[in-house]
């Protein structure tokens, strides 16, 4: 793969706007993420029923999930235009499509698109916490393959409660909580590790679909 297409390791804390505090907030906002399957397949009836008494409209939470990529994939368009960042942000993400926005796209597909409700949840929390912890130990300097090991194990422990408590199979653990570790490991230019951790466990998942 040539240096056109992938990027280098950096320090997340220097590249964030805002220091250790910009980094800190970003690491927060995507632990927060956790709580997007809970609305979208649990609590998602009040919030549709005060859209639809509002705005005069028939809404789903199909509907909302796809509005909010639109209006997010138009003021991304905005900010790339003018060239400007966040706290919390990259620096290089002036010029190019933020985490934020591929994290939030990754989220968005997996709640449209995944086969069940358990699969889209373990998908979601895989990356809320997941890539928070992965790049947390890269940080420290711990060794590639410890770093493979331990979110393997945490993403089994989702993977496990989701197939517990929800409607994914037992077997799914052992292939999907290494697959989102692996997912995530790509440096590439043109897209970000958050949509990654997603979109590839979600492409494995809906191939798998007929069979669950």
């Amino acid at each position: 793969m040539s240096d056109t297409e992938t990027v280098e390791m950096t320090d997340p804390v220097e590249q964030s706007v805002g220091g250790k505090g910009g980094h800190l907030l970003r690491r927060a906002f995507h632990v927060s993420m956790s709580f997007i399957p809970f609305v979208y397949y649990l609590w998602y009836e009040p919030l549709v029923d005060f859209l639809s008494d509002i705005s005069n409209l028939s809404w789903t939470k199909e509907k909302i999930v796809s509005i909010g990529i639109i209006v997010m994939a138009i003021g991304e368009g905005i900010r790339l235009k003018l060239g400007v960042t966040i706290y919390g942000q990259r620096k290089y993400e002036a010029h190019q499509v933020s985490a934020l926005v591929w994290g939030a796209f990754g989220v968005g597909m997996t709640c449209l698109y995944a086969p069940s409700a358990g699969i889209g949840f373990a998908i979601i929390i895989s990356l809320s916490l997941g890539d928070p912890l992965l790049g947390e130990l890269r940080r420290k300097g711990m060794d590639e393959n410890k770093v493979m090991l331990y979110g393997s194990l945490l993403l089994a422990l989702i993977w496990s409660g989701s197939a517990y408590w929800s409607d994914a199979s037992w077997w799914m653990v052992p292939i999907f909580a290494p697959l989102c570790v692996l997912a995530e490991k790509p440096r590439l230019r043109f897209i970000d590790d958050n949509a990654t951790m997603s979109l590839i466990p979600l492409a494995v998942a809906m191939v798998f679909a007929p069979w669950l």
